[in-house]
């Protein structure tokens, strides 16, 4: 019941998440820098919850092929009106429940997703599955801000229909992301000015040849 209400308001959002998303391109420009560093050419790349390709754009420049995906029909649609460049292809998919091959990509990312999924153990179990041995996860999350102004801000955002189903901080996120199984290889904060956000970078174990 959860995954349909959260997918319903998605959907109602879809036109007017890109406007609401525009006055932070400087931090998906941030975000597209911190992920940059580790990609290249060679990668084929997954991008899980989208959106309708505030993200997406930016990353497809450091990549061989970028698959963006939402599981919202309506921003993936909204997403395909945009000039895209030959190596970025948008498609609907459910995080939870990837219609992919096992082990067929370098690098996942998932940005801003995780904090609003009901079971986010579920996509981070998919995660897994369809990264290659050795292949990273990056996913970039706001996290609770300490205090009063943290308060108003998670009030605000559930008060405007983002539901936030999961409170971390850099420390319990990391930890999250660890308990399903994923190897933490970095993090640093970045200041909004809204919510701090967790870049988390964290790597599938690669297969050991004996």
């Amino acid at each position: 019941m959860k995954d349909q209400a959260n997918k319903t308001f998605w959907q109602r959002v879809s036109g007017v998440y890109g406007l609401f998303m525009a006055k932070d391109r400087k931090m998906y420009e941030e975000i597209s820098r911190e992920i940059g560093a580790d990609l290249d050419k060679s990668m084929t790349v997954l991008e899980l919850a989208c959106g309708t390709g505030q993200l997406s754009f930016l990353i497809s420049q450091s990549v061989g092929f970028l698959e963006a995906t939402d599981f919202s029909e309506n921003m993936i649609h909204t997403a395909q009106r945009k000039q895209a460049p030959e190596n970025l292809r948008f498609s609907v998919q459910d995080a939870t429940d990837l219609q992919f091959e096992p082990e067929v990509f370098d690098g996942v990312v998932i940005a801003n997703a995780l904090h609003i999924m009901p079971a986010p153990e579920k996509a981070l179990s998919e995660i897994y599955r369809v990264l290659k041995p050795g292949g990273f996860l990056f996913a970039p999350t706001f996290v609770a801000a300490k205090g009063k102004n943290g308060y108003l801000s998670t009030r605000i955002l559930n008060l405007l229909g983002f539901h936030t189903f999961h409170s971390w901080d850099d420390k319990s996120l990391t930890a999250f992301v660890a308990e399903n199984g994923f190897e933490p290889a970095a993090v640093r904060m970045i200041h909004t000015g809204f919510l701090p956000l967790c870049c988390l970078k964290a790597r599938k174990q690669p297969e050991i040849i004996n």
